[in-house]
């Protein structure tokens, strides 16, 4: 290679502006698949596994778009599990108890009235701890290590300890399974959607960076990175049309839809299920907020530069405290798709989920020394950890080993953290 010219990767990676963290991410990823996949007997790589592990992931990503604000502003929270698994058992009763004693069974609106009941539990409850955090300035670690205690006695009391089931037929949906996936056409609709988004994002930030005189991307780069993502799209989508209902759901289906089943079997695939489609949206909407509005801006800069962002201007400890009330609105969220897909509100629901949601964030590229993190990073760590617990189970692995092997995945990911931000500030000076 002659002196001055680039590496073909260096040269790509310029080109293409990816992230090497992410591209890191990425292929860890694709590893841990090929080797639980091969350890199983070729059981992980299959779209019955795959469309669960979508499902599994979705609490776990939820959490994490709102993890990474957290972490950014150079705080945690240790109370998310917790928090869950009180307001999923509030859910659980209000749509088991107090509403059918108010409008009777089956009432259409019952699971909306519930959902709007948890969302609004969990922005109250952020909004005391992040009072706490920001205003009577003790460190979040505390004020969450306490609610990580609070909260999970609270889901306790609620119900002395009982499990709360069956929920309403409604409110199961966001949970998954055949009934709580939208089918084969929507989903290919949703990715030809996704498609077509992805094609008008490359060409608006294109015409963004022309208008300002910034740097361009070659075509060919533009043409690869579309190609890449449509194919990953589509790709996925192929995987959960591939899964078919079981055979109880379609002749429950037939007999209902007065449809005769032909001798081979009918064959119904799942689709995307609901949350994951609930998990992209957040992970879009956190996405915009993040990026491209002066709260996201805000947050950036308090992780950068806390005393900096106070002399600008920045009312920091008002964004802090609205940083803890979107994470309790989104562990609500989480903890209604938790409790739709066991079909009950048990009091262990969200134990260690704070575990798996801070390390998806770090293995995400989420510093914890503020500053520095992305929401599609920390919704691909979710995945990865998602994975790591999912191929374990496939291979009988005993649970305190996977909590071991979190754990250390977690440690790991905070080291490399550090060395990437050591690297980083040595070839900046």
């Amino acid at each position: 290679m002659k002196p001055g010219r680039l590496h073909p990767l260096a040269l790509f990676l310029r080109s293409t502006e990816l992230d090497t963290r992410t591209l890191g991410l990425i292929a860890a990823l694709l590893l841990i698949w090929i080797a639980f996949h091969l350890l199983s007997g070729g059981l992980f790589l299959t779209p019955r596994n795959l469309w669960n592990l979508s499902v599994q992931s979705s609490s776990v990503a939820v959490m994490a778009t709102g993890m990474v604000l957290v972490i950014v502003t150079r705080n945690i929270d240790l109370s998310i599990g917790s928090m869950l698994g009180f307001i999923g058992m509030i859910m659980g009763v209000v749509q088991a108890d107090w509403l059918p004693k108010l409008f009777g069974f089956e009432y259409p609106a019952t699971w909306a009235l519930t959902l709007a009941a948890g969302l609004a539990i969990g922005v109250v409850l952020g909004a005391l701890q992040g009072f706490i955090i920001a205003y009577l300035g003790i460190p979040s670690f505390i004020v969450t290590l306490g609610g990580l205690l609070v909260w999970r006695g609270a889901a306790w009391w609620v119900t002395s300890g009982q499990t709360v089931a069956p929920l309403d037929d409604t409110f199961r949906l966001m949970g998954g399974g055949p009934e709580g996936s939208i089918g084969a056409t929507w989903s290919w609709l949703v990715g030809i959607a996704a498609c077509v988004a992805v094609v008008l994002s490359l060409a608006n930030g294109r015409a963004r960076r022309k208008k300002f005189q910034f740097p361009l991307r070659p075509i060919a780069a533009e043409i690869f990175l579309a190609g890449i993502a449509c194919a990953a799209i589509l790709g996925a989508i192929a995987v959960v049309n591939a899964y078919p209902w079981p055979i109880g759901s379609v002749r429950r289906y037939a007999q209902a839809n007065h449809i005769v089943v032909p001798e081979g079997g009918l064959f119904i695939a799942h689709g995307i299920a609901i949350p994951v489609l609930v998990a992209i949206g957040v992970g879009v909407v956190m996405t915009f907020l993040a990026k491209r509005t002066r709260f996201g801006r805000y947050v950036y800069a308090i992780g950068g530069n806390p005393e900096a962002a106070e002399l600008a201007g920045v009312n920091t400890r008002w964004v802090v405290m609205k940083v803890f009330m979107l994470m309790g609105l989104l562990a609500a969220l989480s903890g209604a798709i938790s409790i739709a897909r066991l079909n009950a509100a048990t009091n262990s629901e969200g134990t260690l989920a704070e575990l798996l949601v801070i390390a998806a964030s770090v293995i995400g590229g989420t510093s914890l020394a503020g500053g520095v993190g992305t929401v599609a990073g920390a919704m691909l760590g979710a995945v990865l950890m998602q994975s790591l617990q999912s191929g374990m189970v496939l291979l009988g692995v005993d649970t305190p080993l996977q909590n071991i092997v979190v754990g250390a995945v977690l440690v790991i990911a905070a080291w490399l953290d550090a060395v990437y931000r050591r690297r980083a500030g040595a070839a900046g000076s």
